[in-house]
């Protein structure tokens, strides 16, 4: 589940004047830059937070291992994996903090004082969710996942050999830990494993962990490509599909380094969208790919020849 927009509720944490500047999701971590100051600075451990959305509520449990970023009045708050649903609509909950005005289809939770406050928050994209099978044509053991997979084989899967993507966008790896030949995976069906790699010039013969692609934004992508790495030489920006980057005027078959300013895209070897793909995304690296081997762990060469947006 990603936020579109909402507010973070604080259950177990004493601050004042708290107002969410930024929500940010990379890694399928949620790191939350916060504006207020702190009533107090006690050694803390783990809290738990409370995400509204339009959809209703998540809880998230924030960890506080780590030192605090910035200083007492913009402190930094790093919010751990690990979330949940809930509560029902109507249930109570006890909070402390301000709170942004959110309309919230499932009812406003309880015991929670609500002040106007502005909020500037990262456009999510929704709900992901991907069904895996053993084997071919949809037949066998299956397992559904709405959020990443490291390996599958802590499923009872050896690999995923078809596969389902109901909603949002993910991106599949041949190796576990996120490790390998990587794909794009769109809403769609995926009866055999060449499917996955769609064009792909190459034989993927196992999938075995994946994660959502959250920054994908078919409408509002941006990149910037660059002729060496480090974002040196000749540069271009593009923001829609570009099936030969030569005929688009483009001076060779190899992209140095490039910056993705918003959304994700995928990069293929050859023109045509065929090729090794590399997926590439605004939220991780900092949407910042300063050298080839940035790219993905199976990159060995600098060579891009096609560009689309990610469809979500």
């Amino acid at each position: 589940m990603r936020p579109e927009c909402g507010h973070i509720v604080l259950l177990d944490l004493h601050l004042v004047a708290l107002e969410v500047r930024e929500l940010i999701q990379a890694d399928l971590v949620l790191h939350a830059v916060l504006q207020g100051s702190q009533e107090s600075s006690p050694a803390f451990s783990r809290r738990k937070y409370l995400v509204c959305l339009s959809e209703g509520f998540i809880i998230i449990m924030a960890d506080y291992t780590i030192p605090l970023v910035g200083t007492k009045k913009s402190p930094s708050l790093l919010l751990s994996r690990g979330f949940q649903h809930g509560p029902l609509p109507g249930e109570a909950l006890k909070g402390w903090g301000r709170v942004a005005p959110l309309t919230l289809t499932a009812g406003q939770p309880k015991g929670i004082k609500q002040d106007k406050m502005t909020h500037h928050c990262t456009k999510f994209s929704g709900h992901w969710k991907i069904i895996v099978f053993d084997e071919e044509c949809f037949q066998g053991r299956r397992h559904e996942f709405t959020s990443e997979c490291c390996n599958v084989m802590e499923f009872g899967f050896e690999t995923v050999r078809s596969l389902r993507v109901e909603s949002g966008a993910w991106v599949g790896y041949e190796h576990a830990s996120y490790q390998g030949q990587q794909f794009v995976l769109e809403r769609g069906e995926y009866p055999q494993p060449d499917a996955f790699g769609g064009s792909n010039a190459y034989h993927i013969e196992r999938l075995t962990s994946f994660r959502p692609i959250a920054c994908a934004n078919h409408r509002e992508c941006r990149m910037t490509i660059y002729e060496r790495e480090n974002f040196l030489g000749r540069k271009g920006e593009l923001s829609d599909d570009y099936p030969s980057l030569q005929a688009m005027g483009w001076c060779n078959n190899e992209v140095g380094s490039l910056r993705i300013h918003s959304g994700a895209f995928v990069c293929y070897q050859y023109p045509g969208y065929r090729g090794y793909q590399y997926i590439m995304e605004c939220d991780r690296h900092c949407g910042e790919y300063k050298h080839f081997r940035e790219f993905g762990s199976h990159c060995q060469t600098p060579q891009i020849q096609s560009i689309r947006r990610i469809q979500q």
